[in-house]
């Protein structure tokens, strides 16, 4: 089985692209910019497994065309990067950012190998989407409304191709401790905006929510990939499940006016959290 993983260059894609290898599969392990090839490198040499790096950046189309020539039977749609911020302030240009690499890129990437998929009658999709694709929190609105771009995909694409053989999956990670939620809370740092006019002081903020041990979500991911695990949405950790489905029921009954005046409570643990904080 040949699968290519995006955005392998760190966090989940680095550490599934290496596991993927060390059960024997043909790992394609696509990263963003040539500087992450020797880290990869190195490490599935400590490792002694064997994968394929490609430079491979979702959103530059000459990447993505050379993906056509790979025979790829498993494609993980990983890459993406969290712009922090209210969605009164975030930028344009960092809002356009937060949709090329997180939607549209990767639909780019998947449409071009799904149709080589179509012709064998076989394949699968897996988007590494997130908790964020079903629900909302204060500062991560743009990162949200990506994801739930990508839900939205999903859907559409599952249902698109099923007469074609190919299933398509996604897995759903809540706040886990990789950086990748911190750094979300820093990219006001390279805005090209006038600060004084900000509603926010990011300096202040910190992502509202303790995080996990990722292990869960790198063996969830192999399983869905390897197809241990048939299931459509997999949210991890399993925990939380329960908590996102009250949120997105609650939404039907709570009033526009509710708490009008008051900061949230959300909000307000961002003032009082420290970056990092584990579970």
């Amino acid at each position: 089985m040949t699968v290519l993983v995006t955005g392998a260059g760190t966090g989940f894609g680095f550490e599934v692209a290496l596991r993927l290898a060390n059960q024997g599969l043909d790992v394609i392990a696509g990263v963003e910019i040539v500087a992450q090839i020797h880290a990869l490198e190195q490490e599935a040499k400590r490792r002694g497994v064997s994968l394929r790096i490609e430079k491979l950046d979702v959103t530059d189309e000459g990447d993505r065309r050379k993906a056509v020539e790979w025979d790829v039977e498993v494609l993980l749609n990983n890459a993406g990067i969290s712009e922090g911020g209210s969605t009164l302030d975030i930028p344009a240009e960092n809002l356009r950012r937060q949709y090329e690499v997180n939607m549209i890129g990767p639909l780019m990437l998947t449409q071009l190998i799904a149709k080589k998929m179509v012709l064998k009658q076989q394949g699968k999709i897996v988007f590494m989407s997130s908790v964020a694709g079903l629900t909302a929190d204060p500062f991560a609105g743009a990162y949200a409304s990506s994801k739930h771009a990508v839900e939205a995909i999903a859907e559409a694409m599952s249902q698109e191709l099923k007469e074609f053989g190919i299933e398509v999956a996604t897995v759903n990670p809540g706040p886990f401790l990789t950086g990748f939620n911190d750094r979300m809370f820093e990219t006001w740092k390279s805005w090209q905006d006038d600060a004084s006019q900000r509603l926010f002081d990011y300096s202040k903020l910190a992502f509202p929510h303790e995080q996990y041990d990722p292990e869960p979500v790198f063996e969830t991911t192999i399983a869905v990939i390897t197809g241990a695990i048939d299931t459509y949405r997999n949210v991890e950790p399993k925990e939380i499940i329960d908590q996102q489905r009250k949120q997105l029921d609650a939404a039907w009954t709570r009033k526009s006016s509710e708490g009008l005046g008051k900061r949230s409570a959300l909000v307000q643990k961002a003032y009082d959290i420290k970056p990092g904080t584990p579970v």
